[in-house]
This record gives C-alpha cells, structure tokens and sequence, in this order.
C-alpha cells in the first residue's frame, strides 16, 4: 500500500496484554506507514475498540478522542489494589459477611449517574508537573492529583451479584460516559458506596464515539486483508469517522474560500453549532468549522481537512 495516501480510521479490535501505543505501532507496519494516532488509551489488560487514525486522519485524533466510550466490565467487592484493577497488588482485604441485594446495587449506580468528580489513580498516565503518574507511583511515590469532572450518561447492572469461592462479590456492568472517565477509579467507588474495598477485575470497550465492537478488526484479520491487498477496505473514511458531526453542504463558491481557510459569516452554513463539518458538493468533508471566540456572527477553521494546495 503506498502509505503516502493511506488515510481513514481504523477501527482496531486491540487485544488484551498490549498496550495502546503497541497497538499503533503493530498498525505503522501493517499498512506500511509513518502517520498513525489513536483516539483514546486503553489501558493492556483491556481489551475493546480502539479507532486509529492513518494518514491525513490523523487531524481527526483530538476530535474522535472527546467522544463518548462505551464499557462493559465486572466490579469485585472485598480487595482494593494499588491499580484498582486486578493487576495490582492488594491494599486492603474485607470479607464480605452480608448480601449485597441488587436494589442496593442499583441504588449505587443511580447516584452515580449524571456529572461526577473523579482523582484519576497512581496508576494513570495523567501527567502532573511533566511527569506521567505511573511514573511516581512506580517509584513508590504518592502525589497530589486534579481532580476532573466526567459524566456517566448510563451506568447499569447486567448480571446479578456472584459470590466467589474466596467470598468476595461480583458483578458485570456497562457504563456510557465521556472522555477521561476512568472505570476503575469508578469501580472503587462502587465499592466504597457498598462499603467495601473494590476494583475492576474485568473491563472491554465496546464503543468508542461512532465506531463500536461490530466495526472492528483483528490482527489476525488485518495481516489476511494485507496478504490479499485489500488493506484500504479495513477504513473508515474521513467522512465516515465523522458521521456523527454537525453538517452542512456549502455552495463551490464557498468551498474555495472556506479551501484558503477563510472567516466566513456563520449564516453561509445556516448551522447554529459550536463545530460544524463543512461538505462540498461532491461529499467531501473540506474542514471542521468552528464558532469565533471574538467576532460574533463569524466562523473560522478549527482543522483543515483539505487545503488549496492539497
């Protein structure tokens, strides 16, 4: 494939025990290029959708990355550990003697829905003074963390609660939310509202923005689409990654200004939105256009997609 004009998303199926930029690196050689980025870690032990960019895709990464996500995953209630999932060392054990009924689950989930505050954990790759947290956590440091505010825009139970054979609690759940949200850091607040120490002893991402499980790719099928050089049927297309965008088909007399990225008045796209994707007539995506922070009634470039000298 020439790899100067591969361009899409892919929307990859990465496998658990790899990490995500593994994941992008494994995609560089596939399909033989240089520009690559994905929309949003997953941590190795996760498995799920994680849509990459190619080529002049790659101007999509900051947007594809604010989309909502979607997981399935499993809370254990009775061991917290120091990376709030199942790969970290225990920090604390509490035998669970009583029921957990599922109303007092589901009551649990219910005050967690809607906007909440979040400490991202050690374990994360926030940075906070240059340095990534990972880094102080694997020299057994503890640092003082922001605090971000995320949104569970749907957090319910899909199996009931499981005794194990050690006594600790189990039990699957999926959540939508927005971009940051950390569901182990979720997990252990389950936890903490039932009154137990808990982590994330299982998690799969399902959806991430318009890109879900049914959409994705293997390795194993990547390199069978490469042996067959069918590699380009694997992407999504500008346009296609951006389906969920607001739109708007502008006249060839616009397009040639809005090619030279030029102010334009907003009422030439007859869109009220914060960011609009302008299509010409022949369905191409030229650019993301976005309100003026200065000049009311205007509009300017946020992301050129296709330039005049393209």
């Amino acid at each position: 494939m020439n790899n100067d004009r591969t361009s899409g998303v892919l929307p990859l199926w990465k496998p658990a025990g790899m990490t995500s930029f593994a994941a992008v690196q494994e995609v560089k050689k596939i399909f033989q290029t240089k520009k690559a980025g994905h929309t949003g870690t997953l941590d190795p032990d996760v498995d799920g959708v994680l849509p990459v960019c190619l080529g002049r895709a790659t101007k999509l990464v900051e947007y594809l990355t604010a989309s909502e996500k979607i997981y399935e995953g499993e809370v254990t209630i009775g061991t917290s550990t120091t990376t709030e999932d199942k790969s970290g060392d225990i920090v604390e054990e509490k035998a669970v003697e009583r029921e957990i009924t599922e109303a007092e689950i589901e009551e649990v989930l219910s005050s967690l829905r809607g906007e909440i505050t979040q400490i991202p954990p050690m374990f994360s790759a926030v940075k906070v003074k240059g340095k990534r947290l990972y880094e102080y956590a694997r020299e057994g440091l503890t640092v003082e963390r922001p605090e971000r505010q995320v949104i569970i825009f749907e957090l319910v139970r899909t199996s009931s609660p499981a005794v194990k054979a050690d006594g600790q609690v189990s039990f699957r759940f999926r959540a939508r939310c927005s971009k940051g949200t950390y569901i182990r850091t979720l997990s252990v607040t389950i936890g903490e509202k039932l009154g137990y120490p808990a982590h994330m002893s299982d998690l799969t991402r399902t959806g991430s923005g318009r890109f879900f499980a049914e959409d994705c790719i293997t390795f194993e099928r990547l390199k069978e689409l490469k042996e067959d050089d069918a590699l380009s049927s694997a992407l999504f297309s500008i346009e296609e990654s951006l389906s969920e965008f607001p739109k708007a088909v502008i006249s060839p007399e616009t397009e040639e200004k809005v090619m030279n990225g030029a102010i334009l008045p907003a009422s030439v796209i007859n869109v009220d939105e914060s960011l609009v994707a302008l299509y010409n007539q022949q369905g191409e995506c030229l650019a993301l256009y976005q309100k003026h922070p200065k000049r009311i009634g205007m509009i300017k470039p946020a992301k050129m997609l296709k330039a005049a000298d393209a």
